[in-house]
């Protein structure tokens, strides 16, 4: 074990203190499953690292001196514990429900097959709209985990893998166009003598929701590459959501209460899971996480906005993401040149990590590139290396892991990566102040 046995026993009494409520209050089981999920994730993947690496799920560090293989894909035990959890949730977050539903007796009637007296539930007060709901979140995720597994076995090639998350979106989007099907939006105040008090976007609110399924779990995996980065920037969008869902749970009967405690259900065991990953993959890392965490992750907040109904407000929380996004449009799409690794560079004379740079000693820019470079140089986002005659011979490698390097100089990897966490809570903590401030006074209320 790789807790102690008092910690275990501990964690796992109060687990089933939690779990099996006198109250069975669900939000209090799913605290308990989770801390369960925790323990068990936490202590599975030192266990499995050496399984992994014979197997071939293994990786070398490049930001260290000695440059140490360590397990990869240890996202996939996340995934599975936290699938299991949900599993075996089912029965809690439904107990109510069934309780209701036994407790108003048996019915007699006739069925026809049989021909003869038979006794069911009466199942008029079970809410299978919500199930359908759960069970399709599940189905979503199960379907990423498999691409994320495909993809850190086969390296799947971006132009094949970039749309597949909206395809395991599908059912979410079949149970969300049949059991709640709004797809109008508020229009802000200063546009409703054109447009009216809200539009109906039709399918377009659908495409809408199918690009956040594709961009949540791809826009995690490209920011990455700093040890604890890709699980430390999951746990900060994990926090700042729930923040929002319990401004809505202190409402007392507020209308979205049941939409938010989904959510809730939802973020509560993985941030559990992410959490005893983090302590793993945290620097000087003893696993990565693979692409299925980032995939994994990622559509976890797409489930969670999408039935949570609040899938606009959910990309308030991704702002350095898709900063990270737009701000790597030229290289990703080749207007400029991209090399295969934009990680930041180890000096191993100082152990800090600098911006690495793109050289264009072979393959100069192209027009286009030439004029974003310049622009991105006026902006200061961007350091360029010139020659003695003033040619660009290099620029830092635009993501956002290096522009920070650019700002601040050199830093330790731990340091580095606290410092983009940083920034990730305080640009939600701001997500959440604009949501409930700003957007106010741009829609004329605050919909809470």
């Amino acid at each position: 074990m790789y807790s102690s046995i008092w910690t275990v026993l501990a964690i796992l009494a109060l687990s089933a203190s939690l779990i099996f409520n006198p109250a069975d209050q669900p939000l209090l089981s799913s605290v308990g499953f989770s801390l369960i999920a925790y323990l068990v994730t936490y202590n599975l993947i030192p266990a499995l690292g050496p399984a992994f690496i014979k197997v071939g799920f293994s990786g070398r560090d490049l930001s260290k001196k000695d440059r140490p293989e360590i397990p990869e894909t240890m996202g996939a035990v996340c995934a599975i514990v936290y699938l299991f959890c949900m599993f075996l949730f089912i029965p809690f977050v439904f107990y109510q429900y069934l309780a209701k539903t036994i407790g108003g007796g048996v019915v007699v009637g006739y069925d026809s097959l049989s021909e003869g007296l038979v006794k069911g539930r009466i199942l008029s007060a079970f809410p299978h709209e919500k199930l359908a709901e759960y069970l399709s979140a599940i189905l979503c995720l199960q379907s990423m985990f498999i691409l994320g597994v495909a993809d850190d076995l086969f390296d799947i090639r971006w132009r094949n893998k970039f749309f597949l998350p909206a395809i395991a979106a599908i059912p979410l989007l079949i149970v969300y166009y049949v059991d709640f099907g709004i797809t109008a939006v508020m229009v802000p105040v200063v546009l409703r003598p054109y447009f009216g008090d809200i539009v109906d976007l039709g399918a377009l609110y659908y495409m809408y929701m199918a690009a956040v399924a594709i961009f949540c779990p791809n826009s995690i995996n490209i920011y990455a590459g700093v040890n604890g980065l890709e699980v430390g920037q999951s746990v900060m969008i994990g926090v700042c959501i729930l923040l929002n869902d319990f401004i809505y749970l202190v409402q007392p009967n507020h209308p979205a209460e049941e939409s938010h405690l989904f959510s809730v259900y939802l973020l509560l065991p993985f941030l559990a899971v992410s959490i005893a990953l983090l302590r793993h993959n945290w620097c000087p890392a003893k696993c990565f996480v693979g692409d299925t965490y980032c995939y994994f992750a990622g559509m976890v907040f797409a489930v969670v906005g999408i039935l949570g109904h609040f899938s606009k407000t959910l990309l308030l929380f991704f702002v350095p993401q898709i900063f990270n996004f737009l701000y790597s449009v030229p290289q990703l799409f080749k207007i400029v040149d991209c090399p295969r690794h934009r990680l930041p560079k180890f000096n191993p004379e100082t152990g800090l990590l600098e911006p690495s740079r793109t050289y264009f000693d072979k393959k100069k820019p192209g027009k286009l590139g030439q004029i974003m470079i310049y622009v991105l140089e006026k902006l200061h986002l961007l350091k360029v290396w010139r020659d003695e005659k003033g040619v660009v011979i290099s620029i830092s490698n635009m993501t956002l892991i290096n522009l920070v390097l650019v700002y601040v100089g050199p830093l330790r990897e731990d340091h580095l990566a606290a410092v983009l966490l940083g920034i990730q809570f305080a640009s939600g903590l701001a997500a959440i102040a604009l949501r409930h401030s700003v957007a106010a006074m741009i829609f004329g209320r605050d919909n809470i």
